[in-house]
């Protein structure tokens, strides 16, 4: 007769068997990364799951009592063996993929554009997307690389810049029309702002640079720079342009620049990468090629070197 199967539950199984390892809920969370309650309550379900206690709790501390101890060797090992089974699948399925970091709107407008000469020239390396908006850290990733907006002090990462970010008023030839034209940035006020939710205070700093006061809580919001950007291609009004990214819409005219006024915000785009893991050839071909596409001298490969010219 075949023995019946139980529903394991993973989670607390998991938590339990780090927080065993490292006997305290505190280091368990840090490792996992969410709170101390989030530890204890996971314990928790598995001690009633169990009906063993498996923690003595104190007021400030928690110890391990017998029987825990005991479980926490037996198991601990098995999630070891079961995450260097999942590391040995996941290299094998990527060993011809670059996992890239990028936020949608540099995907869309910047990078996509440009990859199929990449495509061509590397037929045996695809690049996988990750267009997750929150702040870089490959710790805890499969991330090869990332490319960001920001100052290049990411935390143990090397980077090299593409190119400094520089904004201006954008929006379709015919909104401008229908407000009658923009000659000044002081009549920026008779437009409608767009605001994009990540970059929430770029018409603030637009403002602040060019001297001239306007309400910037007015206007209408979107979620992402994609959309805001869009918006402003179809007529809704008037957005703060990242004119890197915005070279090709604008060079077509679905977007113009009626005060022509670069300003530079400080930050700029960057190719970054963890110097916690050796850099693969799939990645460092990738790399060397985005340094191509902005004129940059490369970091790995000499022009006809293994790059593939």
């Amino acid at each position: 007769m075949q023995r019946r199967r139980i529903s394991l539950p993973l989670n607390p199984l998991r938590s339990f068997a780090v927080a065993s390892r490292h006997k305290t809920f505190t280091a368990a969370a840090r490792e996992l990364g969410v709170s101390q309650v989030a530890i204890s309550r996971q314990i928790s379900i598995l001690e009633d799951y169990l009906n063993v206690s498996l923690f003595e709790r104190g007021v400030r501390s928690a110890k391990l009592t017998e029987a825990g101890r005991a479980f926490g060797l037996e198991i601990a090992a098995l999630f070891d063996d079961l995450e260097r089974a999942t590391q040995r699948m996941i290299s094998h399925e990527t060993e011809g993929t670059v996992n890239l970091r990028v936020h949608p709107t540099v995907a869309h407008h910047w990078l996509m554009p440009k990859l199929m000469d990449f495509r061509h020239r590397h037929t045996d390396i695809r690049i996988r997307f990750d267009t997750t908006v929150e702040p870089l850290d490959f710790r805890g990733t499969h991330l090869d690389v990332a490319l960001q907006l920001g100052k290049g002090d990411w935390r143990d990462t090397r980077s090299r810049k593409l190119w400094d970010e520089e904004v201006d008023v954008v929006c379709s030839q015919s909104y401008l029309d229908s407000i009658g034209g923009l000659h000044a940035p002081e009549e920026v006020s008779k437009g409608e702002l767009l605001h994009s939710r990540y970059r929430r205070r770029a018409w603030e700093f637009w403002a602040n640079a060019v001297e001239v006061d306007l309400d910037v809580n007015s206007g209408t919001d979107f979620e992402t720079s994609l959309l805001t950007y869009s918006a402003a291609q179809q007529g809704f009004g008037l957005a703060i342009g990242q004119l890197g990214l915005l070279d090709d819409v604008i060079a077509a005219g679905r977007l113009v620049r009626p005060l022509e006024m670069r300003i530079p915000t400080g930050a700029a785009f960057y190719v970054i990468w963890p110097t916690t893991a050796s850099v693969s050839l799939k990645t460092r071909r990738f790399i060397d090629w985005l340094l191509d596409q902005v004129g940059q001298p490369r970091e790995f490969f000499k022009s006809g070197a293994p790059g593939r010219d």
